[in-house]
């Protein structure tokens, strides 16, 4: 384990869990099965930039229900595994599928069922409001709770590291005609 901002420059992948990572953890259960969650913008921004940068960003969950589906394949998420009870097999086969090494790799998770998959790979991290295990294990806990900016934090870091955040610009700053 080296610097920290030279070890996020080896990241291409990012995994992420979902309740309490891109949610605040509350969910509505409906009738149907499937569950209301509510996301934070700025994450959803984060990761399509990412994808459109050429990143791999993939969700393993415990969750599930159609709009979870949707929300993640409007975003552009190719790599979506729902309902996961062994995330770590997920997490093993997934790096295997892309040739991934353990230091290209970013898991986010924020309670006990993310342990195992934190501890494989290099740059295990956390939101500020993870279970106190979770938090222990990771490299970097982000300053923002799950739902309020964590997704966005890491994704930003690393992109920044690399040379890739708002490399050309666009929408960052404007040039007025007089």
């Amino acid at each position: 384990m080296g610097n920290f901002k030279e070890d996020i420059a080896k990241i291409t992948t990012f995994v992420f869990d979902v309740d309490g990572v891109f949610t605040d953890g509350g969910i509505v259960p409906l009738a149907d099965g499937d569950f209301i969650r509510t996301y934070y913008a700025k994450d959803g921004y984060a990761v399509a930039y990412a994808l459109k940068h050429g990143y791999t960003v993939a969700i393993i969950t415990g969750g599930r229900g159609p709009t979870l589906e949707t929300r993640f394949r409007m975003l552009g998420v190719k790599h979506f595994y729902p309902n996961v009870a062994d995330k770590l097999t997920v997490l093993k086969g997934l790096m295997e599928e892309l040739s991934l090494e353990r230091d290209e790799v970013m898991f986010m998770g924020d309670d006990i069922p993310d342990l195992e998959c934190m501890c494989h790979v290099g740059m295990p991290v956390c939101p500020a409001d993870a279970a106190m295990e979770i938090v222990e294990a990771a490299r970097y806990v982000s300053q923002f709770d799950g739902g309020r900016g964590c997704v966005r934090d890491v994704v930003e870091q690393v992109l920044r590291a690399r040379g890739d955040w708002a490399k050309d610009l666009y929408g960052v700053n404007c040039v007025r005609s007089h």
